[in-house]
């Protein structure tokens, strides 16, 4: 059993060493990861007030508007067109919307109101003055057919025509994805390219793709999804995998609003958080704002609660005594899994071939002497509660662990001390 003792103490010495290493290294700047020191010197510049005002990072009670939104793929517009005139010379079709207003009619029969062209041309004024052709012809072509008509039954009509409603003119109201392709798809009327635009400058280029079919058309142009502004939410998994979520940016959180978003801190995560702030177009440095969340959570402070920007990428840094264990758990399974196999053989051979009488007795006899009784109690346990791996590695070492003991009077009364615990509460036999 000392072989076994002697390595026992000698991996352990190793994984503490190891282990010391790694949290004396958890500070360092590994991977990127701030230095403690650099976290505690951007908190304190946080709070002073610095030289150019311009430069400093936009936190909780001194936040930034955001610049005006440019449209990208996959944001959905709201574009409703307030104005929709065909351009001329149009030509009156079926189905259209037409508002005739004629004075000198009959009495107690009026034409003013919107009549719709049936299908054929054929425009109905009513019982009284019947149907007149007007399909196919200009708005002005069909007020005098509308007169020579009507002059036929009254004396001096006077008509006034106007196009009420197209209904070949497709009406431009919703919501429009903008694609891949940097498009919005406007029906009949095609697409037009506008992303990288701002809303103002997405309106007149829609404006002036349609001046093409309409006469001077106007809309208006709205986000009605934000998509493509978004921040990320990095968490490390300490040897079980990190994880990456996406969050749209409103223009108003800061980082406590981002870890809101993901419930809060797991038992996997330490308290070291950062923003990594990547440089506009990749030009100039990313910047690296640490976050003191102790701070911001336990005190109120606001000095390194930041506002998040889009593109930014909230890393919460992995526990590192937990990401120790991991590693040092996958590093132990396979031998874990290999010596299992083997003291569960070495355990079955030492069933078939030990007396049941003198099984599992060594390690108790050697503790308490032959003429204690209290080993034969312990005996009873492991035979009958006993957890299987303390059987097992019982039959496996225990009598190399008993001569081992032998001349070891400490020991010797630690192991009885823990057998008696085991015992506890069973009666001696007499």
């Amino acid at each position: 059993m000392g072989w076994f003792a002697t390595k026992t103490t000698r991996t352990t010495a190793t994984l503490v060493a190891l282990a010391a290493t790694l949290s004396s290294a958890g500070c360092t700047s590994i991977y990127g990861r701030p230095q403690r020191s650099h976290f505690v010197r951007v908190s304190e510049q946080a709070n002073c007030q610095p030289s150019d005002p311009s430069r400093m990072p936009a936190k909780e009670l001194a936040k930034v508007s955001l610049p005006a939104y440019v449209i990208e793929p996959p944001d959905i517009l709201l574009v409703d067109a307030l104005r929709v005139v065909p351009k001329p010379p149009f030509r009156i079709q079926s189905f259209d919307s037409l508002q005739v207003i004629v004075e000198g009619t009959l009495l107690e029969q009026p034409i003013n109101g919107i009549y719709v062209v049936e299908p054929g041309g054929m425009l109905d004024l009513g019982p009284s003055y019947g149907k007149v052709m007007v399909g196919n012809q200009s708005l002005e072509e069909a007020q005098d057919s509308i007169f020579r008509h009507l002059k036929r039954i009254l004396r001096e009509p006077q008509v006034s025509l106007t196009l009420a409603q197209a209904a070949g003119q497709q009406q431009i109201a919703g919501e429009h994805l903008v694609g891949p392709d940097g498009t919005i798809n406007l029906g009949t009327y095609g697409s037009v390219y506008i992303t990288g635009l701002t809303l103002n400058e997405a309106k007149a280029k829609i404006e002036q793709h349609l001046g093409q079919y309409l006469d001077a058309p106007l809309v208006s142009v709205d986000v009605f999804s934000y998509n493509s502004k978004v921040y990320y939410v990095v968490t490390e998994g300490a040897g079980f995998g990190d994880n990456v979520a996406r969050f749209p940016v409103t223009g108003n959180e800061t980082v406590l609003d981002a870890i809101a978003q993901i419930n809060g801190l797991s038992k996997l995560s330490s308290k070291d958080i950062w923003i990594a702030r990547p440089a506009p177009s990749g030009v100039g440095c990313d910047q690296i704002l640490p976050v003191d969340i102790e701070s911001i959570m336990k005190g109120g402070a606001t000095a390194t609660n930041y506002q998040i920007l889009p593109g930014d990428r909230v890393f919460i840094a992995q526990d590192s005594w937990v990401a120790f264990d991991s590693i040092v758990g996958k590093i132990t399974a396979p031998f874990e899994r290999m010596f299992g196999f083997t003291l569960l053989g070495s355990s079955m051979v030492r069933t078939l071939t030990v007396p049941f009488g003198t099984f599992f007795c060594w390690t108790a006899r050697e503790a308490y002497g032959v003429d204690d009784p209290r080993w034969l109690v312990f005996r009873a346990w492991m035979l009958t509660e006993a957890p299987g791996w303390m059987q097992t590695a019982y039959a496996a070492h225990g009598e190399e662990f008993a001569a081992w003991l032998h001349d070891k009077p400490l020991a010797k009364a630690a192991v009885r001390a823990a057998m008696e615990m085991a015992i506890a509460g069973y009666e001696l036999p007499e």
